[in-house]
């Protein structure tokens, strides 16, 4: 069968090395015994590697060609390739239920996506390697202090240690995207239940990030209905800037915030 043309509608970038591919392939190994489902296969580069390990594997495509293709390439998975939008996917009926490791090497306009709609389904997916762009998996992994720390850093890593494994150059692609790749991993910690509002603490991290060169006492205003209690924008933590916050210290402002919101 003929080779897949990349779409750049889609976002695709094919990957070439072989090398790589095992080594991402090879990233699912740290939660083993469970499926694996794998978002943006293409040609199969990746799952040439994951179909040999022992455990179910399931790949969801949304370009029709790369669909046949992999129909074709890989027989044993037939009933296993789905031809959806993961962006779409009711996740809870996915392997009956039971939970299962993320992979891929996602594309790069809805990796952002991705990963919030798994934090929808932490519960169901304890761990989550892949490739994505270089950038976001800097801001993934960044800490406190970081300029790369954001959005992603604070909401990510309430509920899982991410690493970054290592970084790919774009020669290795088909086409070449202009910007350098990395390789992640995302593992649940043993955090379950946060102590604050998780909707909340979503809506204050997004604000206050959305302004983040302005000190705290600034960006939480429009928050607030009405006026808070005098003296809560004097409390120390409000002159400080959002990417100095800790994970533990965003659990705390959304418990002093949550008793004055409707």
């Amino acid at each position: 069968m003929k080779q897949v043309r990349p779409k750049k509608n889609l976002g695709q970038h094919f990957l070439v090395d072989l090398d790589i591919a095992r080594r991402i392939a090879d990233t699912v190994d740290a939660c083993p015994d469970i499926p694996v489902l794998e978002i943006g296969p293409g040609m199969g580069v990746l799952t040439q590697y994951l179909v040999m390990k022992p455990r179910e594997v399931k790949a969801v495509e949304i370009d029709r060609e790369s669909v046949q293709y992999l129909h074709a390439t890989f027989p044993q998975l037939h009933d296993s390739i789905i031809g959806e939008d993961f962006l779409e996917m009711d996740l809870s009926t996915l392997f009956e239920g039971r939970p299962f490791v993320l992979t891929g090497n996602y594309p790069y306009d809805i990796s952002s996506q991705i990963f919030f709609k798994m934090l929808d389904n932490k519960d169901r997916i304890p761990c989550c390697t892949g490739m994505i762009q270089r950038e976001v998996a800097l801001r993934m992994a960044a800490q406190p202090g970081n300029k790369t720390y954001g959005i992603l850093s604070v909401l990510m890593q309430a509920w899982y240690d991410v690493e970054y494994l290592f970084t790919v150059e774009p020669s290795v692609f088909n086409p070449p995207p202009k910007v350098q790749s990395a390789v992640i991993r995302m593992t649940r910690n043993d955090i379950s239940d946060l102590g604050c509002s998780w909707p909340l603490m979503k809506r204050i991290v997004k604000t206050v990030f959305g302004q983040r060169r302005k000190m705290l006492r600034v960006s939480l205003r429009q928050l607030f209905p009405t006026p808070p209690p005098a003296g809560f924008f004097e409390q120390p933590v409000m002159t400080r800037r959002p990417e100095q916050l800790s994970i533990h210290e965003f659990i705390d402002l959304t418990n002093q915030i949550e008793p004055y919101l409707p």
